[in-house]
């Protein structure tokens, strides 16, 4: 038995297991169906491309007329979908007939209440200036009118005519006081009575001389002329009020016959809208009604009439708020997309003013939301701006449930509005909304929130990547030509347009995929534009590119050559030459932010006799996540059922992640693992010059994982900076093998034969290749070839299972004996 710390050299009759070719590690573009010299000539693409399914939930969820039937949108590529969707709607919304417009009047009974009225398409800003033109033409001529000669003499008559009578009546108890030897007296309290002779008032000592018949006598008469005065008195605001009556009739009058015909003309003009029409007779009446005060206030100076009207005059009160027209927008249904989707910006909001020191609002200060302008069309809306404002979204679920707009003040929910406000008429509502968002925030809204299913029932999934096709990859090359363009980015010849296609190619960590999230392509152009403009080039070209790929893994490379320092330095242990028992290089992927760089781990495995368990290190102190476990506990099962089938599993073995200070998960090191403890218990030992990766399962089936390029990567770069022998290389599932998009001095290496990717199907392919050794196969007599690592191991397990038999029988004699 092989010692398990000592380097061991392969056998030199190790199996024939080739790497892979060059022209497998890296896909190039094929663009020999594109003609073109440089993307200037290239056209853009008018739609959705290479999204099928996401097209037709779009058509179909802005074809159905039903409620509930909004769209959510699941797109990894952001701003890009956005834009393409917004295309697709307003194309469809450009055929369909335009919503109505919305003003709100003033609500002569309750003013707190505004009054919303409809109106055909476009109307709205003509009702508006017609009402304003009406209120313009009235501001001048009523005060006109009545400082005219002939209302002044008409009011005076009625004035004169009541004060004729009261001063008949006053007069004729005056002569009939004067008759009796009694004087009527006007005093600071009113009317009183006296008794006069030789016309003059006597004096109450002189008036107490007479004779007791004598005063008597006048103390009745004075009773009766101050029951008359009374009766003369109260009569008098009688004839005040006719007299006002009569004054407001006047009035009435006067205005009526300036303001009819003004009135006619707008009523002509708006004779097909009834609702209008019930407006402009209210506005007539409230006019007629309140004539005093708003020619008084009129009149008044500037900061009275603004304090006694609230605002631009006492005639405002009959202005048009025009909240919503479709005036504003392209002809055909709006396609409104609302960017900071607060309370206020989504439902509208009420304005206030200053008045005073008071703050003081009207209908004139209603303002639209995004559901207002969207209204009768579409509404566009990020899910994460949406639900990162307070009381949002909550309010989008009550409008669409409700199908009316409720202005609401956020104010109010929280306990803070402590002024007067208004409730204006809620308008109704009836549009789609079309949600963009993550899948994460999908699947969160499902779950959790009741509503979201009823509310939003169209799902328009955009794939992230595309097959990658001669067709498809053509269609990529107009994409970054649009980007270009639409950018003002420097054009791409062929071979700058041909590289980011294979980048493309391996952000979809897949070499027969095209990832469709361009936002990255986009930064890509823009840094390689750079480059090309930095260095007096017009075009941007493949170097270029190479170049703006190299300088962004620079600039986020600082974590990956920390940790490649701790291998070179030799304080994290990885060897990359010789043998060793019971240990193997495994290979990880580390991500930060949108960066990922691979790195290895040194992976080892002890054993002994016991009773059939494997402990993972990892686990039992709380840094394995599940996956890690799964995996582990998945060796248990191959072991169990490969070797030793008629035995009790009698083994020990311990397995750990040298030197790993965090959590580790996933399950892409259990072939490695798998490897370690294969070789602690066979005593061959592996090859450090290898890395490995990839799952398996209980058969032991090598299967695919994540990051393959990442991980090689990560030991090539290791390799490299200690010198490549010839003999290094990475062990990969050869299902990931189609993923291979390697950076170009790792094909070059390998192409010399100074680096090998090894692809392996089985755990047979693998161990024979990291120990130099034939796996072996079961044989007729049911047994594994001699010199095999599987007869190796299973006589190993074979002799753990008769050690405990053996020391199971001695406790058993000792128990007996004792």
């Amino acid at each position: 038995m092989p010692d398990e710390t000592a380097p061991t050299a392969a056998p030199a009759s190790a199996p024939d297991h080739p790497p892979l070719a060059p022209q497998q590690l890296y896909r190039k573009a094929d663009l020999d169906g594109l003609a073109f010299t440089t993307t200037a000539e290239l056209a853009p693409l008018a739609r959705l491309s290479n999204q099928p399914r996401a097209h037709e939930a779009i058509d179909f969820g802005t074809g159905i007329d039903r409620r509930g039937f909004n769209i959510f949108v699941v797109s990894s590529s952001g701003a890009r979908a956005q834009q393409a969707v917004k295309a697709l709607l307003d194309e469809a919304a450009s055929t369909r007939k335009p919503p109505q417009d919305w003003i709100y009047v003033n609500n002569f009974a309750t003013p707190h209440r505004p009054v919303a009225l409809a109106l055909p398409a476009g109307r709205a800003p003509v009702f508006q200036k017609a009402v304003h033109d009406l209120i313009d033409d009235l501001r001048l001529s009523l005060p006109a009118l009545f400082e005219s000669e002939d209302y002044q003499k008409r009011r005076r008559a009625i004035e004169q005519e009541v004060q004729a009578k009261n001063e008949r009546a006053f007069n004729a108890l005056n002569e009939k006081a004067a008759a009796r030897s009694i004087a009527i007296l006007r005093t600071p309290m009113g009317f009183g009575m006296a008794p006069v002779h030789d016309g003059k008032v006597v004096p109450p000592d002189q008036f107490n001389a007479w004779p007791e018949a004598q005063q008597q006598a006048t103390r009745e008469a004075i009773g009766e002329l101050e029951k008359e005065l009374e009766e003369t008195l109260r009569v008098l605001p009688r004839r005040e009020k006719e007299q006002r009556d009569a004054v407001r009739a006047l009035d009435r009058d006067t205005a009526g016959q300036a303001a009819d015909q003004l009135f006619a003309q707008l009523r002509s003009q708006f004779a097909d809208l009834p609702a209008l029409l019930t407006h402009i007779d209210a506005i007539r009446t409230d006019l007629l009604e309140n004539l005093p005060l708003l020619i008084s206030a009129e009149a008044a100076e500037p900061g009275a009439m603004q304090a006694a009207m609230r605002m631009s005059g006492p005639f405002g009160r009959y202005e048009v708020n025009v909240v919503v027209t479709q005036g504003e927008h392209s002809p055909g249904a709006p396609v409104v997309e609302e960017p900071h989707p607060t309370l206020a910006n989504l439902v509208g909001r009420i304005e206030y003013a200053q008045i005073q020191g008071a703050l003081v609002t009207d209908f004139r200060l209603i303002k639209a939301g995004a559901l207002h302008r969207a209204n009768g069309g579409t509404l566009l809306l990020d899910v994460r701006n949406l639900l990162t404002e307070p009381f949002s979204w909550p309010a989008l679920k009550r409008a669409l449930r409700r199908r009316e707009i409720t202005i609401e003040d956020a104010g109010r929910f929280m306990g803070l509005n402590m002024t007067v406000s208004l409730e204006p008429d809620p308008i109704p509502l009836e549009l789609k909304v079309v949600l963009f968002g993550n899948r994460m925030l999908y699947h969160l809204l499902t779950t959790l929130d009741p509503d979201f299913g009823q509310d939003f029932k169209v799902l328009a999934d955009f794939d992230d990547d595309a097959d990658r096709s001669p067709p498809n990859e053509a269609m990529l090359a107009h994409v970054i030509a649009d980007l270009a363009a639409r950018e003002k980015l420097l054009p791409l010849d062929r071979g700058g347009v041909a590289r980011v296609v294979e980048h493309a190619s391996r952000l979809a960590d897949d070499a027969n995929k095209l990832s469709l999230q361009v936002e990255g392509l986009h930064d890509l152009l823009a840094e390689a534009g750079h480059i090309a403009a930095s260095a007096g080039r017009e075009v941007i070209g493949r170097d270029d590119v190479e170049a703006a790929i190299a300088q962004r893994i620079r600039r986020l490379s600082r974590l990956r050559e920390r940790s490649q320092e701790m291998v070179l330095r030799d304080i994290a242990l990885i060897e990359t030459s010789g043998a060793r028992v019971g240990q193997i290089n495994g290979l990880a992927v580390m991500s930060f932010a949108d960066y990922a760089f691979g790195h290895p781990s040194r992976i080892s495995c002890r054993v002994r006799p016991g009773g059939g368990k494997i402990v993972d290190i990892e686990r039992e102190v709380e840094l394995g996540g599940k996956l890690h476990s799964k995996g582990v506990l998945i060796l248990s099962g191959f072991l169990a059922g490969r070797y030793a089938l008629d035995t009790p599993m009698s083994l020990y073995a311990s397995l750990v992640f040298e030197q790993s200070y965090g959590g580790v998960d996933g399950d892409s090191a259990s072939s490695a693992e798998l490897y370690a403890l294969l070789s602690a218990i066979s005593g061959f030992a592996l090859r450090q010059d290898f890395a490995v990766t990839g799952s398996v399962n209980q058969l032991g089936t090598v299967q695919a994982i994540g990051g393959v390029n990442e991980k090689i990567e990560g030991f090539f770069d290791i390799c490299a900076a200690r010198g490549l022998s010839g003999t290094q290389g990475v062990l990969i599932p050869a299902s990931n093998v189609q993923h291979l998009m390697l950076r170009p001095d790792i094909v070059a290496a390998c192409a010399a034969g100074r680096f090998a990717i090894h692809a392996v199907s089985s755990i047979d392919e693998g161990i024979a290749l990291l120990t130099g050794r034939q796996a072996g196969e079961r044989g007729a007599d049911g047994l594994y070839p001699e010199g095999s690592v599987n007869r190796a191991v299973e006589d190993r397990l074979l002799h753990f299972a008769a050690l405990r038999k053996e020391a199971a029988g001695k406790d058993g004699s000792e128990t007996k004996t004792s």
